[in-house]
């Protein structure tokens, strides 16, 4: 296990002190198109959980079978973090930031003939496209913002580009709430609150499933069209190459030996893993639980945005915070309050467990920069770009236990509860070994 020797650690604090410089003055174009591609992924990530529940009702399908929505999607980072890390060693990281642009607009083109075609596993394999080109910018972004600075800034450095990551979701969830869901004629209701649609003829439903799959395709591809003109801004502009370079000349084999013997490391991996699963159960499946109370999928979608509200305001906040705590003892105590967040969402039911669930966010908000960057601190410079190509692939954790999830509310009841309640069982572990870690790395560092 990596330990930072006295001396260097001395440097690090004294530099702390001194107040070094969060991005140097020549990178600070580099930086600002970088945050862009954060509000990018996010936007992504964002508009597309609520679809979950769109398709769960437009497809007449399973919650279970509609969460395979986002293990299409998550599973994309599951496949091409480690190429798209080969990849920015061979070239560049702004090669690799082409590509993965490139990709995430052809996933977005390809909602045109999946909605065409109405077919389910089609939109699945356009998501799965779409983070492909997500897991080039993230393996390349988060590093690269990394290298853009002083190490011992690296991780408020990285949580400040982080925030720009909500501003997207934010985005993301209004283009959902305002444009899509409101839309979809397979969720209008009767005087009762029930859904109309499992009601209607098999032509009627065919009318409805034809306008809601276009309400659906629209966003994505104007989303496309936006990425390709970022595409040619990136193109056009100059950028350092970082340690992405193609003279860096490192054995796979060797690099994969050390990071495997970095204990902090590898915790940090796993960590990050729950973590993305816990995240994405959140705010898959706030729709869920609102949608147990009687509440509409447009009005339940503002609870989401809410969410994403205070996961951004409380970015900025832990950002500055860190300028006096440590980042470790930080993601400590969010990941506590979180787990009592998620206690409330289970136990109190009804709109005090909504709201609970929406503070969840908040304490969120530092964990996915924080794991990151604590990951990465004690890894070699030549390491980096692998390293993060497995915290990259950690992204699979959204892939595996939301469909687990969807599979519990299923159920209905359990334990004389509503299933949703119960479900969030699954979040509060993942927040738990998300507080380990935390104590863990204030421990090493100490």
């Amino acid at each position: 296990m990596a330990k930072f020797a006295p001396q260097k650690r001395t440097d690090i604090l004294e530099k702390i002190k001194t107040g070094a410089r969060l991005v140097g003055p020549h990178y600070r174009v580099t930086f600002g198109l970088l945050t862009i591609l954060f509000a990018l992924w996010g936007f992504a990530n964002d508009i597309t959980n609520p679809m979950v529940a769109a398709f769960q009702t437009v497809m007449e399908l399973s919650a279970a079978k509609a969460s395979m929505v986002q293990f299409a999607f998550y599973g994309g980072y599951a496949t091409m973090a480690i190429p798209a890390a080969l990849f920015i060693r061979r070239y560049s990281y702004k090669r690799g930031i082409m590509l993965g642009l490139g990709l995430y607009a052809l996933g977005a083109f390809l909602f045109i003939p999946a909605a065409h075609w109405q077919m389910f596993s089609f939109f699945c394999l356009s998501l799965y496209i779409l983070t492909f080109g997500l897991a080039f910018l993230e393996t390349t972004a988060n590093p690269f913002i990394l290298s853009l600075g002083d190490k011992a800034t690296s991780t408020r450095r990285l949580n400040l580009a982080q925030a720009f990551n909500p501003v997207g979701s934010l985005m993301g969830m209004a283009i959902a709430s305002l444009v899509i869901l409101p839309n979809l004629w397979s969720d209008r209701r009767d005087a009762a609150g029930q859904i109309v649609f499992s009601s209607l003829s098999e032509a009627e439903k065919a009318a409805v499933r034809t306008h809601d799959l276009a309400v659906i395709r629209d966003p994505y591809v104007a989303l496309g069209l936006v990425v390709l003109l970022i595409l040619i801004v990136f193109a056009l502009t100059k950028m350092p190459s970082g340690y992405g370079s193609k003279d860096e000349e490192v054995s796979f084999g060797r690099t994969l030996r050390r990071l495997a013997r970095n204990r902090s490391y590898c915790f940090g991996v796993v960590s990050q893993v729950f973590y993305v699963a816990a995240q994405i159960m959140v705010w898959t499946f706030i729709i869920h639980y609102a949608d147990n109370l009687g509440i509409d999928k447009a009005t339940a979608q503002n609870y989401n945005i809410c969410a994403m509200a205070l996961s951004l305001s409380f970015r900025f906040i832990g950002t500055y915070a860190m300028k006096y705590i440590s980042a470790s003892r930080l993601l400590t105590g969010f990941g506590v309050m979180a787990s009592l967040c998620t206690l409330g969402t289970i136990f109190l039911g009804g709109m005090a467990g909504l709201w609970c669930l929406v503070s969840i966010s908040a304490f969120m908000s530092i964990m996915f920069p924080s794991i990151y960057g604590l990951s990465l601190q004690s890894v070699d410079r030549a390491d980096t770009s692998l390293g993060a190509a497995f915290l990259v692939m950690a992204i699979v954790g959204g892939a595996l236990l939301p469909p687990l999830q969807g599979a519990i509310i299923d159920m209905g009841t359990v334990w004389n509860r509503a299933a949703v309640e119960v479900s969030f069982v699954l979040p509060l572990v993942c927040f738990v070994i998300v507080t380990i870690y935390g104590i863990y790395t204030t421990k090493v560092r100490r």
